[in-house]
């Protein structure tokens, strides 16, 4: 047995890793300041798990956080694009400064595996596709950016301490406990929770753009693995995690109306800044470096989703 952290193990992402890592049977530490992250997100496993509130920007709370862990996953983040492109200082300083100061906790904690939360946006705009990770980060939002510089900081940690760290690009990963609620919510939660509502589900754009979604346990397993792959994998390296199969925002409100059998209409509305219009994933370097094969895909994710959100709004 073995104790981890997850840093943001109140978000979406970090609170089903938690649990991934629970039924292994592991320890786990979990450090939230609720920024973003939801307090229901954790009542099922609170007291499995030794929760620390707080910031991971905060030095002190990252040096008791480290203790004795064998590694971390950094999940926390302020998350969303257009929260970015209003507030870009926020999000570096959270985004950046925070990942730094995990580092650097880690560093004089000799915890010597980092795993980190990357983000596919770093990609931008670019027409070649499937993105794959020997293409030049082209980020087009603060988001973007302050990610990109993260995994500059993973590399340079690697290059520099002999820390073994890895970053993995999640492509537009869903599932049960992403927030359907407020401007930032991404889309699938948002677009189920207005039908389940029946409400109009906006869409920002034609509803052509297309994304490689991910569904939630894939990225878990997909931590798993690269928490316990060679070490000579974890030399600062950047892989895509995702499934190799894009859907446009029109096909998932198609989905969606057989699958809820519902007949709300969607509104259509003006792009937003910092959004790319495509995103596929090319996964032969996660398949590579660390055994990664996405197992279930959109169909299926979709159908597990809309039965957690019925369940649970």
């Amino acid at each position: 047995m073995a104790k981890y952290l997850v840093t943001g193990g109140a978000g979406f992402i970090g609170s089903n890793l938690v649990r991934y890592i629970l039924k292994k049977g592991h320890d786990v530490v979990v450090v939230d300041n609720f920024a973003t992250g939801k307090r229901q997100n954790i009542a099922d496993f609170l007291d499995s798990v030794e929760f620390i509130e707080g910031d991971i920007r905060d030095r002190a709370t990252m040096d008791k956080a480290v203790a004795g862990v064998a590694a971390i996953f950094h999940e926390a983040a302020l998350g969303s694009v257009p929260r970015s492109v209003e507030d870009p200082a926020t999000s570096h300083d959270a985004n950046v400064n925070g990942t730094l100061t995990v580092l650097e906790a880690a560093r004089t904690g000799g915890v010597k595996r980092v795993i980190f939360a990357a983000s596919s946006s770093a990609y931008g705009n670019r027409e070649e596709s499937p993105k794959h990770e020997a293409m030049a980060p082209l980020p087009v939002s603060p988001y973007a950016a302050s990610k990109v510089a993260c995994e500059s900081y993973m590399r340079a940690y690697a290059a520099c301490y002999g820390m073994e760290t890895l970053s993995l690009r999640y492509f537009n990963v869903f599932g049960p406990y992403q927030d359907p609620e407020g401007a930032y919510a991404a889309v699938i939660p948002a677009f189920v929770s207005s039908i389940l509502r029946k409400h109009r589900p906006v869409v920002f754009g034609d509803g052509e753009q297309s994304r490689d979604f991910c569904y939630i346990d894939n990225v878990c397993e997909a931590n798993w693995l690269a928490a316990n792959a060679p070490t000579e994998a974890c030399d600062g390296t950047v892989v895509n995690i995702a499934c190799h199969a894009h859907t446009t925002l029109n096909e998932i409100l198609a989905q969606l109306a057989e699958l809820m059998n519902s007949d709300v209409k969607p509104e259509y509305a003006d792009s937003r800044p910092g959004d790319v219009m495509h995103s596929l994933a090319d996964v032969t370097l996660a398949k590579k470096t660390i055994g990664y094969e996405p197992k279930i895909f959109f169909a299926e994710g979709l159908s597990k989703a809309i039965e957690w959100y019925t369940t649970n709004l």
